[in-house]
């Protein structure tokens, strides 16, 4: 386990670490797994908004806190993700149960809402994260903001680049990809490919080919990894050269130095969709950057177990604890 600069929760950790059980300490079992646990989503209110470029519509699925001063925790999804997704459900669970405001906020073509826009969404989209936040400013005095994988490597690059002018107060990115490039090697072999590629394209496919010059480009032929969908789509449509250049010019980590807001920075290191040598140090961070680098949680999974049961409350909890200390 690591602790970087900033709060430490030792006890958090040991906790984690001690009430894993030992048939989940495995990277893959852990995020499975997770995704068995996940109890009956809240009920969201659901608001459909314009995104960055005015051209298609996003979903905003909200739980509301009788509190009109609550602050609001909005969340930024992962690949393919939605309010519907294990780690949504229980972190909004977890924010009504403390009174608190809380919404998931889509990226195009998620959340069921078709895409209409001439772009996707993708590992380092700030203006768009830039715009969901400003548009929650004007409702919300006081924001907290997580991201969750591509979300959490989207929200963390934001940070870096806007410095003190960022709008939440604390945020928390969990199981970023925080280097793009070494995260692509990992997908493209071995048993993550095996594992998630086909989950992943056949989600991701029939999206891309609705937009017109891709239709013939992305066949299971010539698209038979993530790396390729991103050659092939993700690359060319928002202005790459190719995967490469877009996994260098989008992965957080170099932006992590520019943070100026508190922002927990919390990555397994056991994380099958990423190296644990190229998860950040302290060295690789600003001061407002705290990291949180258990042993075990894979991605996105954090199972635990209290009197015998398990359960995916570490993680709401952990994050959650962190923002508290920043109410104002």
């Amino acid at each position: 386990m690591t602790c970087g600069k900033g709060l430490f929760r030792p006890l958090l950790l040991y906790c984690l670490r001690a009430n894993t059980p030992y048939w989940l300490r495995n990277g893959h079992a852990d995020t499975l797994f997770a995704k068995l646990l996940q109890g009956k989503a809240p009920d969201y209110r659901r608001e459909l908004l314009p995104d960055s470029t005015g051209k298609t519509q996003v979903a905003y699925d909200f739980v509301d806190s009788a509190d009109p001063d609550a602050p609001l925790v909005v969340l930024f999804h992962g690949l393919e993700g939605s309010s519907e997704s294990h780690y949504a459900v229980e972190l909004m669970k977890a924010v009504q149960q403390r009174g608190w405001n809380g919404v998931v906020a889509h990226f195009r073509s998620c959340g069921g809402i078709e895409n209409t826009a001439p772009v996707f969404y993708h590992l380092g989209d700030t203006p768009e994260i830039a715009f969901m936040l400003n548009t929650l400013a004007q409702r919300y005095s006081t924001i907290y903001a997580v991201g969750v994988s591509l979300g959490g490597n989207a929200l963390a690059k934001y940070l870096g680049e806007q410095g003190s002018n960022a709008v939440p107060r604390a945020s928390a990115v969990v199981s970023a990809p925080v280097d793009a490039v070494a995260a692509g090697t990992r997908f493209d072999q071995g048993m993550t490919r095996l594992i998630y590629t086909r989950y992943f394209l056949n989600s991701l496919l029939p999206k891309a080919r609705a937009i017109p010059q891709f239709r013939t480009a992305l066949s299971r032929q010539n698209c038979k990894t993530l790396g390729d969908f991103d050659d092939r789509f993700t690359a060319p449509l928002h202005g790459f050269a190719d995967r490469h250049d877009y996994y260098r010019r989008n992965s957080c980590k170099p932006f992590l130095k520019g943070v100026d807001t508190p922002l927990l920075l919390l990555n397994a290191v056991n994380d099958p969709f990423l190296p644990p040598e190229a998860l950040p140090t302290g060295r690789d961070v600003s001061s407002a950057v705290t990291l949180l680098q258990p042993a075990y949680g894979g991605h996105v999974g954090f199972v635990s177990r209290d009197q015998g049961r398990l359960n995916l409350q570490w993680l709401p909890q952990t994050v959650l604890d962190y923002f508290k200390q920043y109410q104002p």
